[in-house]
């Protein structure tokens, strides 16, 4: 066998590596194992935010009307490089001694439950909202993670009553002010200025068109609540820039000098819509 293996050798079938490069080897499997078990947990709190104080689930409260809403809305990316990040510190685990040690399910569910009770013991702190302030900020990988949580819904809306009229309401929404259409529905609950109100239905050109609506307690949509304040941020109602308002922008300039004129909101729309 020695001389079999030494011929094996001399003839270059066989390499002897150097014990650096095992080393190296397993320093390198090491930081990824680490790095990806650490992304894994920063990626599960964000998903345990983003449920927790979006409008995201909230929809699912109107049954069968709040469902395209609900998948509108959803962080399918977030998710989705979660588990993969899973799926990697799992194969990374498969690679190493450990392995050999403990039977490969133990130890994919003591890493599930690792990720999961760390991701939930970040929950406690202020990380998800730093997240979000970056992703209101434009910061791309950020954004990109969270971009259902600032885009415009077609499907649903969330925001706080600005004005209110018998068959329409304009809402203040992180992505600026929006009408929005209540013809035709019965059975309205009564709501005024500054309610948070949270609705499903159809985007209609720059209106949308409601199916149901309901008055919620803004701090059940903690983030759409922030996201609002980081539009709007100090301001009255006769000086609103024209960046918010959800139009094309022919018409922005229109609707802020029919706001300065003091018109009622909805005739502003309308006027400027001809």
């Amino acid at each position: 066998m020695e001389n079999s293996i030494m011929g094996k050798i001399k003839t270059g079938q066989v390499k002897i590596r150097s014990k650096y490069v095992f080393i190296a080897e397993k320093l390198g499997l090491g930081t990824a194992f680490a790095l990806s078990v650490l992304l894994s947990i920063l990626l599960f709190n964000l998903i345990l935010f983003y449920l927790k104080e979006t409008d995201n689930l909230k929809y699912l409260s109107f049954g069968k009307f709040g469902i395209f809403a609900f998948l509108e809305s959803f962080p399918y990316l977030l998710v989705v490089i979660f588990i993969v990040l899973i799926v990697l510190s799992g194969y990374l685990i498969t690679r190493s001694d450990v392995s050999y040690k403990k039977p490969f399910g133990y130890l994919a569910v003591g890493l599930v439950l690792f990720i999961m009770i760390f991701g939930g013991v970040l929950t406690y702190t202020n990380l998800g909202r730093e997240f979000e302030m970056r992703a209101r900020e434009g910061v791309a990988p950020v954004r990109m993670l969270l971009q259902p949580m600032t885009d415009i819904r077609n499907n649903g809306v969330a925001g706080i009553v600005f004005e209110e009229g018998e068959d329409y309401l304009i809402l203040q929404t992180p992505q600026g002010l929006r009408n929005i259409n209540l013809e035709g529905l019965k059975d309205l609950p009564k709501m005024e200025k500054g309610q948070f109100v949270i609705a499903v239905g159809k985007k209609d050109g720059f209106d949308f068109k409601v199916e149901k609506i309901k008055i919620i307690d803004k701090d059940d949509v903690s983030a759409i609540g922030r996201g609002i304040e980081f539009k709007f941020k100090p301001m009255d109602n006769k000086d609103i820039p024209s960046d918010l308002f959800y139009f094309d922008k022919n018409e922005r300039e229109c609707v802020k000098k029919c706001f300065d004129s003091e018109k009622e909101k909805r005739a502003c729309f309308e006027e400027c819509r001809k």
